[in-house]
């Protein structure tokens, strides 16, 4: 396993690390939480030492399947993280319930203290500010309690935004979405946390399952190296001399192994030369959709995540209409019902014209 300092901390972190919201559906329904605990103590013997949960994986079974392989490991042998914000404490604050959610996260992942608490999915500076002056004080609280050593933020921001919450001085690392399809718009905040000795961890890496369903698109990655697509695109992130950790989804060992087989005999290099490396290849992708489905919530149905996919296709020289008929089975007319209330565009974590999209697709896939 390769190892990297998290920030200017005394920490080394395995460079890939595992995202426990993938564990297998049906063992999680039908209650075989052992087996999916099998995973993460796998991952551990693979010398994968950095584990992310959070409140409401895995239809809220994550940090309990989570807690039953840590709790069969020594406690300076791994970091674990798990996420808050004002939707986990129903949209109401107090630091009663802060602790309470916070303690109930510790009960379930069986760990006195937690080396990560993030401010979760910041979507925009004023969400930010907002859950920042309500809640930054419970977090200072709970680290001088011991009961998290490292106060983090999550985000789907964009750069120039994240340099705004680094400025702050207030974290000692973040959790973004990064991935060959985004790299561009978020190189400034990648930058910025960097020179502030902030770790920086990295989800996302496969673009919401965008990279490995169009291999060919994106064989460029893989150019000089024995790796199939996702493990170089995994790789990629990596690489970055500046990111801590790069998250894996894992829901079965060979998912572990693929992970580990990513960084095998890593080479890290600025970032400002992997950019200057890439920006000549494959294509332009920050306009992809990457699924990430926060904008599921229209008010006149539309289900704006699949009208996003087919969109994709057309970005990627394929058939929308398609897309549509055949593999959703919606029809385009229904992108015609959008009453342009922007709900979704300020959902949206890239900022996506869903609304020009939507209408594109009303009147051209008649």
């Amino acid at each position: 396993m390769y190892y990297k300092q998290y920030g200017n901390t005394d920490m080394m972190v395995s460079a890939v690390g595992m995202g426990t919201m993938r564990y297998k559906d049906e063992d999680v329904k039908a209650g075989h939480l052992d087996k999916c605990a099998e995973i993460v103590l796998y991952a551990h013997e693979k010398g994968i030492n950095f584990f992310d949960s959070a409140p409401f994986y895995c239809d809220d079974k994550s940090e309990e399947i989570t807690g039953l392989a840590l709790s069969q490991l020594k406690r300076d042998s791994f970091y674990i993280s798990s996420k808050i914000n004002m939707g986990t404490l129903r949209g109401k604050f107090s630091p009663e319930d802060f602790r309470k959610r916070l303690v109930n996260s510790l009960s379930r992942l069986k760990v006195d203290y937690l080396d990560f608490y993030y401010l979760w999915c910041m979507l925009d500076i004023e969400s930010f500010q907002r859950q920042f002056d309500l809640m930054y004080g419970a977090f200072e609280a709970a680290k001088s309690e011991g009961l998290i050593r490292n106060i983090t933020f999550s985000s789907h921001m964009q750069g120039n935004d994240l340099e705004y919450v680094i400025e702050k001085n207030a974290f000692q690392g973040m959790l973004i979405g990064y991935n060959a399809l985004n790299y561009r718009f978020r190189q400034s905040g990648i930058n910025a946390a960097n020179k502030k000795g902030m770790g920086i961890v990295v989800m996302n890496p496969l673009g919401g399952g965008l990279i490995p369903n169009n291999p060919n698109v994106f064989q460029y990655l893989t150019e000089d190296t024995d790796l199939t697509v996702p493990q170089a695109a995994l790789r990629f992130v990596a690489s970055h001399k500046e990111i801590s950790v790069t998250l894996a989804g894992c829901t079965t060992k060979q998912h572990v192994d693929d992970a580990v087989k990513a960084i095998e005999h890593l080479v890290e290099k600025p970032a400002s030369e992997i950019y200057k490396e890439y920006e000549s290849k494959g294509i332009a992708l920050n306009n992809l959709c990457t699924g990430c489905s926060y904008c599921k919530h229209c008010p006149v149905d539309i289900d704006i995540p699949k009208f996003m996919d087919a969109y994709n296709e057309q970005i990627l020289g394929n058939s929308m209409k398609n897309r549509l008929a055949y593999h959703w089975g919606i029809p385009a007319s229904k992108a015609a019902e959008c009453i342009k209330c922007g709900k979704c565009e300020t959902l949206c974590t890239q900022h996506l014209p869903i609304i020009d999209r939507l209408e594109e697709i009303a009147l051209t896939c008649q």
